[in-house]
């Protein structure tokens, strides 16, 4: 059976074209829902230190948005 003598089954395209846009459907939603939560969501402000001191190991903000 080759594609050729057109004994191949119609459904086979159709399915395809299906099954195709299904999935770029969902990769498109997926991407919309990324993008939805990060314009939604604020994270809140954490607790950090101000200004270096050197006493401490612990890491500062470069630009407190707080």
């Amino acid at each position: 059976m080759s594609a050729q003598d057109g004994t191949s089954p119609r459904w086979r395209l159709p399915l395809g074209w299906l099954v195709g846009t299904g999935i770029v459907a969902v990769l498109l939603l997926a991407n919309a829902h990324l993008v939805y939560v990060a314009f939604t969501s604020q994270p809140s402000c954490v607790s950090h230190l101000k200004v270096p001191d050197g006493s401490t190991d612990h890491f500062r903000a470069a630009k407190s948005g707080c």
